[in-house]
């Protein structure tokens, strides 16, 4: 197997993982920047809304922090928040600096919209292409440091870890990978190693999600032994485009505009988000901007209460944008305009557009603390892969960008500590021959995929986001969810047999797509299995056969048995750790 040593290793090249690796070259390191796709095609492109950080003299850290922790719905870890809330105006400064094009209002000050949950209005935002433009900003930066290694379209297949065994703890020693170029596989050896590769919600049948968005680096975690945390906890967005699972960014809802049922009827006053808000002026935490869970949970019920329109999806209500007038439309939401007009063939200038919940973040992930700092020596995780305690059960719209920017630059000072300690880069080569051999292995493994096998990976995956969107929905019960881990196991057996019928070792996508199956499955079960041990309504997790939530809020833990291949469960309170992350 090829070789490479860096003093890090990040895997990821969205805006988390770009934040560490600017950082590890900020300080004099060399960085390996492993990415399955170009970077610029990663999901934080797809971010439309924006940024939270306090701005105005109007607003103040405290109650940013106090939204966030009321959104959180009891699971936040306020020191966990406070650092990231401190932090965000500053890199969101920061960011401008590197060029990152900001909208601003006529004062000269970076323009600011109201988002749902939060009670002032403190999102900074760059028109509706925010994830773009700051992406952008990342990446072109980036490309000013030669320190800065990519490795573009490389499959990270695992971790490599050192166990010694005794006393000694176990360290990761860098990342096995396959290079689809050049059709071979890899090791990345550094003495630390970054994970940012994003969520899982594509496991969901209908989502947000970009198709890379599978859960890659929480399947790794799992694999190596580091735990897991609240995975159930995956949020819905309430306005995704049927029929696809577009996202129409929460920003359209900021900038004024209304949710209407079948009738024509502003509806989510009934189901506890009024008093009516004057059209066209929002209000912080009232209809439309309320948080995103109870607007998902409304539109649940009004479905079943006949009030929305048919649609091959299930039921739509509409998004109106109309009294906005196009010019307002042009000039702040130009992109929710172009994707209404390519995917649902409406002109939001003129008619309300057909709207329904769709998967969308994964609150869950890594343990973490909030710089990073996993339980496996070495390893960190960053962005939405992570755990931190910043969102707890019900994420705020905006503070996952925000959340990449200072975690991801936290991720990358403490790795380059850890590499600093072992010696860098001269000492990554120091890996045990047992270590590489594993990678290896592994390698070998998975590339015998190739060529055989008789199950065909589409249906399975198919079957799998019909599963969670049936039976792991917006409200779940025991019944359901029961329905849901069976099939999955079930899947989980097929997918031994699974069927890779290219047999090239270049560019070969459909095996690209079986590896990511195989991570998807493994998250869809510890996603299953968490939400029937959370017997309690939280958040995004709502349990119709449990409709209160329990008096003592506790995280949901999963390790992975590698010899009964099975999630094992556990749970441990809420608590605050001198870290600032929650233990």
């Amino acid at each position: 197997m090829r070789t490479e040593r860096s003093d890090v290793v990040v895997v990821g090249g969205g805006a988390a993982g770009l934040s560490a690796a600017l950082e590890v070259v900020s300080r004099g390191l060399t960085v390996a920047l492993v990415s399955k796709v170009y970077p610029m095609r990663s999901h934080t492109v797809a971010a439309e809304g924006g940024a939270a950080g306090v701005a105005r003299d109007d607003d103040s850290l405290e109650q940013h922090v106090a939204d966030t922790v009321a959104g959180g719905a009891g699971l936040c870890d306020e020191a966990a928040v406070r650092f990231v809330v401190e932090r965000a105006p500053g890199e969101l400064a920061r960011l401008e600096r590197l060029g990152m094009p900001w909208s601003r209002d006529d004062d000269g000050l970076p323009s600011v919209r109201r988002f749902g949950g939060m009670t002032r209005a403190r999102t900074w935002y760059a028109a509706d292409r925010t994830g773009f433009h700051l992406l952008h900003t990342l990446f072109q930066t980036t490309l000013q440091h030669a320190a800065v290694r990519r490795f573009d379209e490389h499959l990270v297949l695992d971790l490599l870890v050192d166990r010694p065994g005794g006393d000694a703890p176990d360290r990761v020693r860098g990342v096995v990978a396959h290079d689809q170029h050049r059709g071979e596989p890899v090791a990345i050896l550094a003495p630390a190693v970054v994970l940012a590769t994003g969520g899982a919600a594509r496991v969901f049948g209908t989502s947000t999600n970009a198709g890379i968005v599978t859960g890659d680096g929480i399947a790794m975690a799992l694999r190596a032994g580091v735990a897991v945390r609240d995975l159930e906890l995956v949020q819905v967005h309430p306005t995704g485009l049927p029929g696809s699972g577009i996202l129409l960014s929460e920003a359209a809802r900021g900038e004024g505009g209304v949710l209407l049922d079948a009738a024509g009827e502003r509806y989510l006053t009934d189901y506890g988000l009024g008093p009516v808000t004057p059209v066209g002026e929002p209000e912080p935490r009232r209809m439309e901007l309320g948080p995103r869970d109870r607007l998902s949970h409304a539109f649940w019920h009004a479905e079943r209460d006949g009030r929305t329109l048919p649609s091959r999806d299930g039921g739509v209500v509409l998004l109106d944008l109309t009294h906005l007038g196009r010019a307002r439309i042009d000039d702040r939401l130009p992109f929710v305009a172009s994707l209404a007009r390519r995917f649902a063939g409406v002109d939001v200038a003129t008619e309300p557009v057909p709207v329904r919940p769709t998967w969308h973040y994964t609150m869950g992930g890594i343990r973490a603390s909030v710089t990073g700092a996993t339980a496996l020596d070495g390893l960190f995780a960053a962005g939405e892969c992570a755990s931190t305690g910043l969102h707890g059960a019900n994420r705020l719209g905006s503070n996952s960008l925000v959340e990449t920017l200072v975690v991801g630059r936290a991720s990358g000072e403490q790795a380059v500590r850890t590499s600093l300690a072992r010696g860098g880069s001269e000492a990554a080569g120091d890996v045990a021959d047992d270590v590489l051999a594993t990678g290896s292995d592994t390698a070998d493994r998975l590339l015998a995929l190739r060529g055989r096998g008789t199950e065909p990976p589409g249906p399975l995956r198919a079957e799998l986001g019909r599963v969670l969107d049936a039976d792991v929905g917006i409200f779940r019960d025991d019944a359901g969810l029961r329905r849901a881990l069976a099939a999955v196991v079930d899947l989980r057996e097929r997918y031994r047999d699974v069927r890779v019928a290219d047999t090239s070792t270049v560019l070969n996508t459909g095996w690209a797509q079986v590896l990511e199956l195989g991570a998807m499955l493994q998250v869809a079960h510890v996603i299953v299995a968490g939400a029937l041990a959370r017997t309690e309504s939280r958040g995004a997790h709502q349990r119709l056969d449990f409709p209160d939530a329990d008096p003592l809020p506790r995280h949901t833990l999963a390790t992975w048995d590698a010899h009964a291949d099975a999630p094992v469960l556990a749970t441990e309170p809420v608590r605050e750790s001198a870290a600032g992350g929650t233990r």
